[in-house]
């Protein structure tokens, strides 16, 4: 069995003039959330094997902050997180299959898209939270029995999803 963590990056603040939006930085609340969510995952005892992380400033901020209580393995930045759509987040996930578990740090709406593809069943509170949106900080855990390298819409099992609140 595999498991797949989608984490959406921890709120942000608005950019500033001059700023792009790929160089905007976590507000105060999306500091404290990150590192809740950090101890979540030490709580739950999800540990990655390997990290996907958005190469965006607000990315890097939020895996800063759940590495400060949680083991996050080896982590990999990555600019297409910015930019792809949930379809080349699946790819880039089937790319780092063979390392059993895998956490994306990435951004919406490829999260939310990615995680309700994958989830053909699950808990039925976590089902009901994702229904509602990805919020920031929002952790999908979702399994799967024949392996990342085989995941696909409708074969993951939504075990959990967390959030800060």
């Amino acid at each position: 069995m595999s498991t797949l963590y989608l984490l959406r990056h921890a709120k942000a603040g608005w950019a500033l003039p001059g700023v792009r939006d790929f160089d905007r930085p976590l507000d105060e609340s999306g500091h404290v959330d990150a590192e809740a969510t950090g101890s979540a995952m030490r709580e739950h005892n999800y540990v990655p094997d390997i990290t996907l992380c958005s190469n965006a400033l607000r990315a890097r901020e939020t895996l800063k902050g759940i590495a400060g209580s949680a083991d996050t393995g080896r982590v990999l930045f990555f600019d297409r997180l910015y930019s792809d759509d949930a379809a080349g987040y699946l790819s880039l996930v089937r790319e780092h299959a063979n390392c059993g578990s895998v956490l994306v740090i990435g951004h919406n709406p490829m999260m939310e898209d990615l995680a309700s593809a994958l989830a053909g069943d699950g808990d039925e509170a976590a089902r009901a939270v994702l229904s509602h949106g990805f919020p920031t900080s929002g952790l999908a855990v979702i399994s799967f029995d024949k392996g990342l390298a085989h995941a696909a819409p409708g074969t993951g099992f939504l075990e959990a999803f967390l959030t800060p609140a």
